[in-house]
């Protein structure tokens, strides 16, 4: 089974724009949550520009189902999640002033760094997932690293299969089958949506966990937070 984990990051977005607390992203958690995702993820950045330190710890006592926080792992942040203690941890390596994630962990070069990072946090009992491209050699390297999962950027993914969603997948497969065989957990992320979901999934049916923001929160602006929930978990056969 595939679990949906809901990126919020946009609801916070919305809210600062205009400033106050609308719309709340406490309560969007909470009603994502009750109408059947199975995490809730943010990636708070240094700037603030959407999830503030502050929604993190509010959200460690709302969400019952899975925590994820993703996010560069410099040392404020290594202690923001120490302290809140999320189910996981996702470790993407974005620049401070980065629109958006757009590539993965060169695990080689940073082996050992990155295998410092994992046993912190596996030591505080979070799982750890490595965001990395769909190169096998990236994935080999996260399993030496000690990584719990590797999560796939899925956003090559996305732009292939609007064109040619079998070259697409083939394009995906080295990576995937590699962190099936070596025993790593697999994530994907980013851009995924309604038209390319499914057909991930059922390539790679041993997918862990799927964290999903802008796409889904745009289509609860057409379809409404329940309806978009349960069509999203029926991509994922639910």
């Amino acid at each position: 089974m595939t679990n949906f984990s809901l990126n919020i990051n946009k609801v916070a977005t919305l809210r600062n724009a205009r400033g106050g607390n609308l719309p709340d992203v406490e309560r969007f958690a909470v009603e994502a949550q009750r109408f059947g995702v199975d995490g809730i993820t943010v990636h708070p950045r240094p700037d603030e520009r959407h999830i503030r330190r502050t929604d993190v710890y509010a959200l460690r006592e709302l969400v019952k189902t899975e925590f994820n926080i993703e996010g560069n792992p410099v040392e404020p942040f290594i202690n923001l999640v120490l302290d809140v203690r999320p189910e996981q941890v996702t470790l993407v390596p974005d620049a401070e002033d980065q629109l958006t994630s757009n590539h993965g962990w060169d695990t080689v070069t940073h082996l050992a760094k990155l295998s410092a990072i994992v046993r912190r946090f596996q030591n505080a009992g979070i799982r750890v997932s490595v965001f990395v491209d769909a190169d096998p050699k990236m994935v080999e390297y996260a399993k030496r690293a000690g990584a719990d999962r590797v999560e796939l950027y899925t956003g090559p993914y996305a732009e292939m299969y609007c064109s040619d969603p079998e070259k697409a997948l083939a394009a995906y497969t080295p990576a995937a089958i590699a962190a099936r065989d070596c025993g790593l957990g697999m994530n994907a992320g980013h851009d995924l949506n309604l038209g390319n979901l499914k057909a991930f999934v059922d390539a790679f049916p041993w997918t862990a966990e799927v964290s999903i923001g802008q796409a889904a929160i745009a289509d609860m602006l057409y379809l409404g937070m329940e309806k978009t929930i349960s069509e999203y978990k029926r991509c994922l056969g639910r």
